[in-house]
């Protein structure tokens, strides 16, 4: 039996048709809305045009435009919802071609409608292409124009996004002040670019004291003989520090040729400006090698993850745009190019997908076709405002520029330069040059030693030194007979000076004829190369050469002739004392003699008695110390203590009157006939000063109207001689060493004043800035205190030009009050304190006995009876003193006869007693005393009777009975 297959089914066309109607018609849905989404976006993205102009050729053309296209490459990746995005035009321009940058800029503002311009290279370029920029509105970027000179074109439409070449020099002259350069020689490319920085350069070396003693200027297209032969021209001047401003095309070939010819040995110094710095990693090993030991300063980029990782992909992507390129790097440029594209992409974005477009401007005369940019302010605005954190460091702009970043110090020594040192416009120069990772400094010649920064030219001609030529007082300085040599005083002491410096200075005397100002204006000039002579060191010649250490004295001082004062010998026995000292002493007698006479008169009998007496007594003992003559015995031990300090005052008074008369009775006196300078300004007589000196215009501006010059010190004389009233002067200014000379020449004849004006004394003049000044200034000082100046001033100037009695007045000084003062403070402070013990012991003694007294006189004013009783007991004496225990007192007993005769056992008693010319007080055993006089009859029952007698009163009998 056959087995029956099935029957086949046959498919419905009609649902397989349904179907691919509706399969289509989503597929044609979801295309017509990916082309919608796709065509609304690219219309929400502006396209904006920029241009760039620059030399795509060139290392920098090359890596700069690499940079660019990667830093919007990279922004745009990272924000992909922004609106507008930027397209590049670029034009090729080589960077000496300054017509090509000018037309591709006006292609690109003309056919392009560019809204901004990246570029161009070079600093000539942009000046056309700023112009440009300026009249359509279209903001020119350019981070490889540096020159200064940019800035004053003061466009706000230009934007230096890299760093001014200005900004370098602050750097560089702290460097130079650092070690201590004087002189600085720039080498530099002649063009805009070279030139630019010039005048910032100098102005910064002359506020660290260097100053440019000569210029370079190098064309960009000289040859090598042409190069070398300024570079021989270098060798033969003194400086040996030199800042090099070019390109690093040019700078290569200069090193070249300076280590070829030995300019990079040791004792030169190079500094190399950020054009060339910055693109040391970029040179070749060798040309490294001819720059070894330069110092070169170069902006600081901080390292930063951000930048390794973007060094590391435009190395890769460079190498395949380059392939015939070996190991390129990125420098500062580069960088400053991917900030620059960055900046304009923030910009543009900030402004919106806006109408891009250019209106027209009637401004224009021959570009009236270019146009104006819409949005050019706009976006003028919008960078000047723009920052971030950029590869190169923080992007700002302030006023066109980029602000300053801080600057690095590189060493380079084999390789791209080593880090020394960091400088930041707030702190300037870092000090400690072993900070922050920094190393130290090797120089040409593979030497750490530091340069001095010049050098005795090796070839060329020898120093021009001037050499005042004059008549008198040639001792100083004077031409040989030869006429083409120099001697004297001042030529010995310049060439010790040079003898002792550690290199040999080459040189030549040539006399000058005229005024010493305008030999100072010669070396000012550059007619001399210095000036030695009796030049002396004063304010207005400071301003325009520099002096060495003055080796004479300084000063101006007035020279008169002496006379002698014979005349009054009759009272020399006055001179050696002054006027105060004579009226001290003689009160300081008188005192003396009081303060003895208190201390002495109630118990010392040669000080009492009548007042003209005693007063004569005390002077005559108080004056005769002064020859320790006196007779009187002093019995007062506080009298004793004031004498013996007054004999050792007194002692030392006339031994120094005695010096000093000896001096004056034995030594010739003479006398200045002129002492006071007010004296001559009154009388305006006829006053000398030596022809063709300063002093001139000096004693003018003081008020002389009557001076007359002269030559020499024969003629000085001459003219002493004859006097004003007879065509001569009575009195003459100079300076110091003039008229030490002229008095060692006529000693004895004319005295010198104190100086009256300050002057500096006699230096060695050289042009402003030259390194000879410090180093003999150093020998100056080591001759001057050397036996070698002793020397030099026996030879020409005499043994006694610096002898202190050259000046004739040899009259000793004259004593006075100050030198004596302390001895007579001292015995005035003895006797006070002693005068003060007396009258406290006094006055206690007596206190009892003044109180009982001022009681009995019955006066109205307890204080004038006080008083009155204070005198009158000290007038009389102490009878409690020894003196007058012994000798003065009479002791008298009586008893009561009652009629009947005397006892056995009782002595004789007295009839009377006579006393002549004395008055008397009676007293009894106990000591209590009353006055008495003749009519009163004393109490004498069994008591002792004391008789004290004093003067005043005749009395001529005393009769004691019962």
């Amino acid at each position: 039996m056959h087995r029956q297959d099935p029957p086949k089914m046959k498919p419905n066309r009609g649902a397989v048709r349904v179907l691919c109607f509706f399969a289509g018609c989503v597929v044609f849905l979801l295309g017509t809305t990916a082309l919608t989404a796709a065509a609304q976006n690219a219309t929400a993205m502006a396209a904006v045009n920029v241009g760039v102009v620059m030399d795509f050729e060139s290392r920098i053309g090359k890596m700069g435009l690499s940079c660019i296209d990667m830093s919007l490459s990279e922004f745009y990746a990272a924000n992909p919802d922004y609106k507008t995005r930027i397209v590049l035009h670029t034009r090729n321009v080589g960077n000496d071609d300054v017509v090509g940058a000018a037309a591709a800029a006006v292609d690109l503002i003309k056919n392009k409608k560019v809204q901004a311009i990246l570029g161009p290279t070079s600093s000539m370029q942009a000046n056309f292409v700023i112009e440009l920029g300026q009249k359509a509105h279209v903001p020119i970027l350019s981070f490889t124009a540096t020159s200064p000179a940019l800035a004053s074109l003061r466009s706000p439409y230009f934007f230096r996004l890299a760093q001014n070449d200005s900004v370098q020099v602050a750097a560089i002259s702290a460097i130079v002040k650092t070690f201590g350069w004087r002189q600085v020689v720039p080498i530099y490319e002649d063009d805009e670019f070279g030139d630019g920085i010039l005048p910032y350069l100098i102005d910064a070396l002359q506020d660290v004291n260097a100053r440019v003693t000569y210029r370079s200027v190098i064309n960009p297209a000289a040859t090598g003989d042409q190069i070398g032969e300024e570079l021989y021209k270098l060798t033969t001047m003194q400086s040996r520090v030199f800042v090099v401003h070019m390109l690093p095309s040019l700078a290569a070939r200069l090193f070249a040729i300076a280590d070829k010819i030995g300019m990079m040995s040791e004792g030169f110094v190079w500094i190399l400006t950020g054009a060339t710095a910055n693109l040391l990693q970029s040179m070749d090993s060798s040309v490294l090698h001819s720059m070894d030991g330069a110092l070169g300063v170069k902006t600081f980029v901080p390292k930063s993850m951000k930048l390794d990782e973007f060094t590391v992909r435009w190395k890769r992507k460079f190498l395949s745009q380059n392939p015939t390129l070996n190991d390129p790097q990125l420098d500062v440029f580069g960088l400053w190019a991917h900030d620059a594209a960055k900046a304009l992409a923030m910009a543009v974005e900030r402004i919106g997908p806006a109408n891009f477009t250019y209106l027209k401007n009637p401004n224009l005369t021959d570009l009236q076709s270019l146009g104006v940019s819409e949005n050019g302010e706009k976006l003028r605005d919008f960078l000047s405002t723009t920052k971030f954190r950029g590869l190169a460091g923080d992007f700002g702009v302030a006023n066109g520029e980029l602000q300053s970043a801080t600057l690095e110090v590189v060493n380079v020594n084999g390789n791209w330069g080593n880090r020394v040192g960091f400088w930041t416009p707030e702190n300037g120069l870092t000090k400690d040059w072993s900070a922050s990772g920094t190393r130290s400094i090797i120089w040409p010649g593979d030497t750490a030693a530091q340069p001095r920064g010049w050098e005795m030219p090796t070839m060329g001609t020898r120093l021009k030194i001037g050499v005042p030529r004059k008549d008198g007082y040639s001792e100083f300085v004077r031409i040989t007979k030869n006429g083409t040599d120099a001697e004297g005083y001042c030529t010995d002491v310049f060439e010790a000076a040079l003898a002792g410096l550690p290199y040999a200075v080459p040189f030549d005397y040539f006399p000058f004829d005229g005024a010493y100002d305008e030999l100072i204006m010669k070396v000012h000039d550059g007619f001399f190369d210095g000036a030695v002579g009796d030049i002396t060191i004063v304010a207005n010649r400071s301003q325009y050469v520099d002096f060495t250490l003055p080796f004479t004295e300084s000063g101006v001082s007035m020279v008169v002739p002496t006379q002698s004062n014979s005349k009054n010998r009759a009272w020399v026995f006055l001179k050696p004392l002054t006027l105060d000292l004579w009226i001290t002493s003689f009160c300081f007698f008188v005192f003396m003699g009081f303060v003895v006479w208190i201390l002495e008169h109630r118990i010392n009998e040669d000080f009492r008695g009548p007042p003209s007496h005693q007063i004569g007594t005390s002077l005559w003992f108080s004056f005769c110390t002064m020859v320790f003559a006196q007779r009187e015995t002093l019995i007062s031990n506080l009298a004793r203590f004031v004498v013996v300090i007054w004999f050792f005052v007194v002692f030392i008074l006339t031994q120094s009157y005695t010096a000093s008369l000896t001096s004056l009775l034995t030594v010739q006196q003479l006398q200045p006939s002129i002492t006071d300078i007010n004296e001559l300004m009154k009388r305006q007589p006829w006053v000398g000063y030596q022809e063709g000196s300063f002093v001139l215009g000096l004693l003018r501006s003081v008020g002389f109207k009557n001076l007359r010059p002269y030559a020499s010190p024969d003629e000085l004389h001459k003219f002493f001689k004859r006097g004003s009233s007879n065509g001569g002067f009575d009195a003459a200014f100079d300076e110091i060493p003039y008229i030490k000379l002229f008095l060692s020449k006529f000693p004895d004849k004319y005295t010198m004043s104190d100086p009256i004006y300050k002057a500096d004394g006699f230096g060695f003049a050289f042009p402003m800035g030259s390194p000879l000044v410090a180093d003999i200034s150093r020998q100056v000082l080591n001759v001057t205190e050397s036996e070698k100046m002793n020397q030099i001033q026996k030879k020409w100037l005499g043994e006694n030009c610096n002898s202190p009695s050259s000046g004739g007045n040899v009259g000793s000084s004259r004593l006075n009050l100050s030198s004596f003062w302390g001895l007579f403070l001292i015995a005035g402070s003895a006797a006070v304190v002693a005068l003060l013990i007396y009258f406290a012991i006094f006055l206690y003694k007596e206190h009892h006995t003044l109180r009982r007294t001022a009681a009995d006189e019955g006066s109205n004013s307890p204080v004038l009876r006080k008083l009155r009783a204070l005198l009158r007991t000290y007038d009389g004496r102490d009878l409690t003193s020894h003196t007058f225990r012994k000798s003065n007192n009479i002791n008298v007993e009586a008893h009561a006869m009652d009629g009947a005769s005397p006892s056995s056992n009782c002595p004789p008693s007295p009839s009377n007693y006579s006393v002549q010319d004395a008055s008397f007080e009676f007293f009894n055993g106990s000591g209590d005393s009353s006055p008495m006089n003749r009519n009163q009859t004393p109490p004498l029952h069994n008591q002792e009777v004391g008789l004290e007698l004093t003067s005043g009163e005749e009395i001529t009998e005393i009769i004691v009975n019962n």
